[in-house]
């Protein structure tokens, strides 16, 4: 195994399927003790029963992290297990696309609950430790799940457009702030990605869409999206890359 992130200590979020699972199994392959974060608990035992017995380090987070007390609890614990958090992939999110008419308020706000209100109580609970990991000398960084969705213009993808537009704005202001403490901050910016986030989708006309691009080009992989947090990870400390959108070779 290649262990290029041995002494790192890895916080994920979202990792009971899709983008987050993926990368915890690599990022733990890599010597990163990792910390899985969502709210079904029976999947992330599962996902730390198979680092562990690849030879990994793991352990289970089960919440919301909508709940900051809850977050801010976990953040505690991690670092009295491991000491300060390293390496922070804040990727919890939802994506329930509609026509604004219809009127949908708890798809609202839910979307921007856990896609702004989510990923900031993760920033509040774990920049601290982000910056005490790096005044120890210890690379430090946070990577944030955007969209390209943040970028363009989609029907019926107003409200989860704008959530991701908050991602990656915000991740540009606190690039500019947390740089000075060394600090890295990243955002990955995704198109299509084959996840489970897709059969939360209720809208027959974006449910049509997705079905017509599938048949089209070859959508990402989890594990693709995993191998862009791993790269970034791995800079060197005064290397920040810090906006990276990777695409399905044939979506335009």
């Amino acid at each position: 195994m290649n262990k290029q992130l041995n002494g790192r200590v890895a916080v994920i979020t979202g990792a009971s399927s899709g983008i987050g699972l993926h990368t915890a199994r690599l990022l733990a392959a890599q010597g990163a003790k990792v910390a899985v974060v969502a709210r079904r608990k029976e999947s992330l035992d599962r996902l730390v029963a198979e680092i562990e017995q690849a030879g990994g380090v793991a352990m289970a987070l089960a919440l919301d992290v909508t709940d900051q007390a809850s977050v801010d609890a976990a953040a505690a614990k991690v670092e009295q297990t491991w000491g300060p958090a390293s390496l922070v992939f804040n990727n919890a999110g939802v994506m329930l696309p509609n026509a604004i008419e219809a009127n949908l308020r708890s798809d609202t706000t839910q979307q921007i609950d856990l896609n702004v209100h989510g990923l900031m109580h993760v920033i509040h609970a774990f920049v601290p430790q982000l910056v005490k990991a790096a005044e120890q000398g210890v690379t430090a960084d946070l990577i944030n799940t955007s969209s390209i969705a943040g970028q363009y213009v989609f029907p019926y993808f107003s409200v989860y457009s704008a959530t991701k537009a908050f991602v990656s704005h915000l991740s540009r202001h606190l690039r500019a702030e947390l740089g000075a403490k060394k600090v890295r901050v990243s955002m990955i910016e995704p198109g299509i990605v084959s996840t489970e986030l897709q059969s939360h989708v209720t809208n027959q006309g974006v449910k049509d869409w997705l079905a017509g691009a599938a048949q089209q080009y070859e959508f990402l992989q989890p594990q693709d999206v995993a191998e862009v947090v791993s790269f970034l990870a791995a800079l060197p400390a005064h290397v920040n890359l810090m906006q990276v959108t990777v695409m399905p070779t044939g979506q335009a």
